[in-house]
């Protein structure tokens, strides 16, 4: 693929998971990929997993783009405008803009109401999944508009519509995920008169490195964890919300999903694209039909 052949992205936490996957597939496309997080080979973030950064761009470039690491704390606000100016000396311009950064897994406690969570953990886990992205779309956007086109994406946790029946079993999580869908409709209504666009999308349930930790499988045997936690039958890839932002980003039509919040799975169904299994998995439309009606796992017509 080289559908975004000279376009320049710039994926905002991108060390593992959603992030490292939607940089890998915008690679894929052909493009020149700017991969930020605060875990290096040299120097890791409280996390302290060993995936990195330079792996990430090492992926981008061996699947056809160029993968470019840049340690950066989005927290940081002159580290996030040292890193904007970098890519405006290097490449003159910015096409796409991925805000992924989160960094909240250890932070949240599900099911404890506000006065039993730990405030100063939730306190911090509402700076790292919305002042981080603040930060980021207030440098990086002044050169996204420089041209028309621009696509950026506020990654979040469930659409709109689920979101808004469902409450994310704790008060500061569901507050982050849902954060991230306002922004991106409160960017759109500043980005559509330079031409250019804000969406958020979803990822499904996904099999991301932490993910499958917790399920103690691999890639490669993930359905053993069926056995335990039948739904998870419906997982996908985080290269599949990758396959579904690259997908929105070499659109000539994109301007149509502005301020719109949209899954992968939603997006599979407009573009044709698959996970890397072949399969396109409709995660939210099957918790709702499915998991929550109480049916027996099955992932027939959702898949």
């Amino acid at each position: 693929m080289s559908s975004l052949a000279g376009k320049i992205a710039l994926v905002a936490g991108a060390t593992r998971g959603g992030g490292r996957g939607i940089a890998a597939e915008l690679g894929a496309a052909g493009a020149t990929v700017y991969v930020t997080g605060r875990t290096t080979r040299s120097q890791q973030s409280e996390y302290r997993r060993p995936e990195t950064i330079e792996e990430t761009a090492e992926l981008v470039t061996s699947l056809g783009g160029k993968g470019i690491a840049v340690r950066t704390d989005h927290l940081i606000p002159a580290e996030v405008e040292a890193l904007v100016a970098r890519i405006a000396a290097e490449q003159g311009r910015l096409d796409i803009l991925v805000n992924d950064v989160w960094g909240g897994e250890n932070l949240f406690e599900w099911n404890k109401p506000v006065w039993e969570h730990n405030l100063e953990n939730g306190l911090r886990l509402l700076r790292l999944a919305i002042d981080t992205h603040l930060i980021t779309a207030h440098h990086a956007l002044p050169l996204l508009i420089k041209q028309p086109g621009g696509l950026m994406v506020e990654v979040t946790d469930g659409t709109a519509e689920y979101n808004a029946t469902h409450y994310r079993l704790s008060v500061f999580y569901d507050l982050a995920k849902n954060a991230a869908i306002r922004m991106a409709w409160g960017h759109a209504k500043d980005l559509e008169q330079h031409g250019a666009i804000a969406v958020a999308v979803t990822p499904g349930w996904m099999r991301s490195e932490m993910m499958l930790g917790h399920f103690n499988v691999t890639e490669a045997n993930w359905r053993e964890a069926t056995k335990d936690q039948p739904h998870f039958a419906i997982s996908e890839t985080p290269r599949f919300t990758g396959r579904a932002i690259a997908a929105l980003a070499a659109d000539p039509d994109k301007a149509r999903w502005n301020g719109r919040s949209v899954s992968s799975g939603q997006l599979a169904q407009v573009y044709g694209f698959t996970d890397l299994d072949g399969s396109r998995p409709d995660c939210w439309r099957y918790l709702v039909e499915v998991q929550e009606t109480g049916k027996d796992a099955d992932t027939t017509g959702y898949r």
